[in-house]
């Protein structure tokens, strides 16, 4: 959503001003600003990279126990040989990159969103606020323009509200929507395999996908130490697809120390990341992943995040399958609408929504 009433100063536009500091509005609290020089932030670690060889149902089992691994340790892997062809890979960064860079300011402006609504479709700056609570509520502002499209089901699916240059760009989406929603459920499927749960468990609970298709576009920022792209947060829905161009900027928490790690990309993979709804599925053997997104003083970076969520309406709760008396549910039921009113109205600020669910021991 626009967190404004007005419409807002695109970031792209203030980078492309050539402004030597960035406004106060985009200045991080200390406690979130990225540390400069930080070896664990600064050396790309990076996530596992799990080959899914197309699925060959030989590899299953060892496939299956990477993921495990994945899922405990980081709540993100990447996947190769995902059966998802590279060349469409690319061709959305292509007409993605190209409505961000080539398109004038007002033609981007006849696909605004609603500035008045939570999560409507379209072009924006102001999808995530967070709130200082050390700055007398000062909301800080993140680095960033997107995209926004609702893609699945097909009755919320409107090409005429995407772009439509280049010509193949609204063509492209609808295909790339596609190809995510099967590599999803591939997914899914594999994940509550890993469990000991059967295959389809953990997309039974969650639903029929509703999916958005989110391209974001981070500008060279004068002071990237003072700002972030993206701030720190989970995703609330079921499982996130990523990917991204050849400049850094991804940051996850490594569970084993608490600390942030730069994920390095790799253009031909998909980066799998774990959210909320699955983490509560799975009773909290699987957590979601925490990350954000650094600036660059150079450099803008593109990336195209593809979420698949329940319906409003779903009630989430740990897979009954999960819990017995040496297992007790970690997590109270939440019905996924309230969720992401809480989300929305509050600020994701790490995990602190999903928090507030956990169940007292």
């Amino acid at each position: 959503m626009e967190a404004t009433t007005t419409e807002p100063i695109r970031v792209q536009s203030l980078s492309q001003s050539g402004l030597s500091h960035v406004p106060p509005q985009f200045i991080q609290p200390l406690h979130t600003r990225p540390i400069p020089n930080n070896p664990s932030s600064t050396t790309h670690h990076n996530v596992p990279i799990i080959d899914l060889f197309a699925f060959d149902p030989n590899h299953r089992n060892s496939t299956r126990a990477s993921i495990a691994r994945a899922c405990h340790e980081w709540g993100a892997f990447y996947v190769t040989n995902h059966g998802v062809p590279v060349t469409l890979l690319d061709d959305i960064r292509r007409v993605g990159l190209t409505f961000f860079n080539d398109c004038s300011m007002p033609v981007k402006l006849r696909y605004a969103c609603n500035s008045g609504a939570a999560a409507t479709e379209g072009y924006g700056s102001r999808m995530l606020v967070s709130s200082d609570d050390q700055n007398d509520g000062v909301q800080v502002l993140d680095w960033r323009d997107y995209f926004d499209h609702h893609t699945l089901p097909l009755s919320r699916r409107n090409p005429n509200n995407w772009p439509d240059f280049p010509s193949d760009y609204r063509k492209i989406v609808a295909n790339y929507s596609d190809e995510m929603n099967v590599l999803a459920k591939k997914l899914l499927a594999l994940i509550s395999e890993s469990l000991g749960l059967k295959p389809s468990c953990i997309e039974d609970c969650v639903g029929e996908f509703y999916q958005n298709i989110t391209m974001s576009y981070y500008p060279p920022c004068p002071e990237p130490e003072l700002t972030l792209g993206l701030q720190s947060h989970s995703d609330m829905g079921a499982i996130t697809l990523l990917i991204q161009d050849d400049v850094s900027g991804l940051q996850v928490v490594d569970n084993s120390d608490g600390g942030w790690v730069t994920v390095k990309p790799v253009s031909d993979a998909v980066l799998v990341i774990l959210a909320d709804q699955t983490e509560i599925i799975t009773n909290g053997k699987y957590r979601s992943c925490e990350h954000r997104a650094i600036t660059n003083p150079d450099r803008a970076r593109f990336s195209v995040a593809t979420f698949h969520d329940p319906a409003k309406t779903a009630k989430i709760s740990p897979a009954s399958d999960l819990i017995n008396e040496l297992s007790p549910a970690k997590y109270q039921g939440v019905v996924y609408g309230d969720y992401v009113l809480s989300w929305y109205t509050k600020g994701p600020e790490g995990k602190r929504n999903l928090d507030a669910l956990v169940l007292e021991s």
